[in-house]
């Protein structure tokens, strides 16, 4: 049986961004009454599994400029300056939040100034961390906190079909009055309607068949705000990790950037190194520079992979730096202190992804995006090391001070009409649902991973528009699944992403043509608009 629920603000999404968001309106809005969905448990998220850190201005060396600099060095050109001023100058309060939350994060020595490590493209030790697990220490810490909010309602195993749009009298244009949602412990669709709602849903990084990111990374929140009438940008731009674990039984094993901040070697398989060929910073080149050169060495010698050696480190070093990598390796029988780590690029961020602006707002009234479903330019033609957790921070924030400071304007939205089942029946073919997923993430790696043609993207084009019939026809006629929805979504992503990549006609960050490997003189953002623009105004 279905249900209707009414809240003030439902939250979609239970990463670093939709808890710090749903923590700050619970503390300053304790009247308000909050829903947070996640799709699984809350722990089961990208942020668990961040191990580098937050990038911040912490040290006196540092400077607000120097970040800056070096983000917009880091991003083709693409990055816009003021979302990128507006993050890095609200680093150090953002950090300063999570201590006063709890989060423990590593110092020099007991009771001494916190240690700060360097990443590929930044110019200073600025990355604030917890041992090489500062997703887990960030996420744990929310939870618990989220766990002790009063006015917060947490829904676990709650997956969002689509957002509900209705006509806003106040402003004549659209807003977003809440949510489909399928409780995968009932398998009935309860509507959740909201004054305000907050997409929080990670990245879509699973559209790839290789990963950094755990399964629920489909992509949900982009799809479901394209379909209600949101722009998109920069789809194209999908960061590849330069360095997850290669080896047959492990699966999505990042291996944190901070090693080759420490000092960690890539070499090839006769233990050469080889990235001095590529650029001048070697190792600690942006991601996109090391994960085609890697690319380029394994295609060129037909290699499985290469290899990351911190061996010639002190083994206590390592072991007390590095504690997750050292464990994850070692249950695979690879000891970092002794030998060096097969790794291979993976598909790790979405840096496009829902057009906002420095509130979170979008072009439906009352819809709010923020972490890596949103575009907000600060990553640009590429994300730098440890930019995207601080981006959450302070996103999160910053749209919690707009809901704060409006939603006593907001009217209730009116109760929307109950999910139609009616018709629908149970699948006795859900093999289709599998195949389909994987006949996607494999075109995808294939035609539109790292090195990408245009007759690629023409092929992925037309295959994923066949998915779509097909995803369509199944999606009408039985009941829907979590698997179902995911595909779904994943499909439209896809979509958006090679529409994206066929528009770019230049090699800029992220986006690497053999059709143009020359970089336009003008930067400009890729922006798709859906054929239901919600930002148009409407008749009441």
């Amino acid at each position: 049986m279905s249900k209707h629920l009414s809240y003030d603000i439902l939250v979609i999404g239970s990463g670093a961004a939709g808890l710090a968001l749903a923590l700050h309106l619970s503390q300053q809005r304790p009247e308000n009454r909050i829903a947070l969905l996640s799709k699984q448990r809350l722990q089961d998220g990208s942020t668990w599994f961040a191990q580098g850190g937050i990038a911040a201005v912490l040290d006196q060396f540092d400077s607000v400029e120097s970040h800056v600099q070096d983000t917009i060095n880091a991003g083709g050109g693409l990055c816009h300056e003021d979302a990128v001023r507006f993050t890095v100058e609200n680093s150090p309060a953002a950090i300063q939040w999570l201590i006063d939350q709890g989060v423990d994060f590593t110092r020099e020595s007991e009771g001494g100034e916190y240690h700060l490590t360097k990443e590929g493209g930044h110019s200073h030790r600025r990355i604030i961390h917890s041992a090489d697990a500062t997703g887990r220490a960030v996420h744990s810490t929310l939870i618990e906190r989220i766990h002790a909010a009063p006015n917060v309602d947490l829904f676990e195993h709650h997956i969002a079909l689509d957002l509900i749009r209705q006509p806003n009298p106040r402003t004549k244009r659209f807003r977003c009055a809440g949510a489909y949602v399928l409780n995968k412990s009932s398998e009935s669709v309860d509507v959740f309607g909201a004054r305000a709602v907050v997409l929080a849903t990670g990245g879509a990084s699973k559209a790839y068949l290789y990963t950094s990111n755990p399964d629920g990374a489909s992509g949900d929140g982009i799809a479901m705000a394209w379909r209600a009438g949101c722009r998109v940008a920069n789809m194209e731009f999908n960061q590849f990790h330069p360095t997850c674990l290669y080896h047959p039984e492990a699966k999505s094993l990042l291996v944190t950037e901070a090693l080759r901040g420490e000092g960690a070697h890539l070499k090839l398989p006769n233990g050469k190194r080889f990235m001095k060929r590529f650029d001048k910073r070697a190792e600690l080149a942006p991601r996109d520079i090391v994960a085609r050169a890697i690319d380029h060495e394994m295609k060129r010698l037909g290699a499985d992979c290469v290899f990351l050696d911190i061996s010639h480190k002190d083994p206590e070093f390592i072991k007390s730096h590095f504690p997750t990598v050292y464990q994850n390796c070692l249950q695979y029988g690879i000891d970092i202190t002794r030998e060096p780590i097969p790794v291979v690029p993976a598909a790790h961020y979405t840096c496009g992804g829902v057009m906002v602006d420095s509130d979170g707002k979008t072009d439906l009234d009352q819809l709010y995006v923020i972490g890596e479903t949103a575009f907000t330019g600060l990553h640009g033609a590429n994300r730098m090391a440890s930019n995207s957790l601080l981006e959450c921070l302070v996103y999160a924030r910053s749209a919690a001070n707009h809901i704060v400071a409006t939603i006593d304007e907001v009217e209730v939205p009116r109760k929307a009409p109950a999910w139609d089942a009616s018709r629908v029946t149970d699948s006795d073919e859900d093999v289709v649902i599998s195949h389909n997923w994987d006949e996607l993430r494999r075109f995808m790696w294939d035609y539109v991973g790292i090195v990408r043609t245009r007759k690629r993207l023409e092929r992925a084009l037309h295959r994923v528009k066949l998915l779509q019939d097909e995803i369509l026809e199944y999606y009408a006629n039985y009941k829907v699944t979590s698997d179902l929805i995911e595909l779904r979504n994943l499909a439209v992503v896809a979509q958006l992403i090679i529409e994206s990549a066929l528009d770019r006609k230049e090699s800029r960050g992220l986006h690497y043509s053999l059709d143009y490997p020359g970089q336009r003189e003008l930067a400009m953002d890729t922006i798709l608009v859906p054929p239901n623009f919600a930002n148009q105004a409407h008749v009441v």
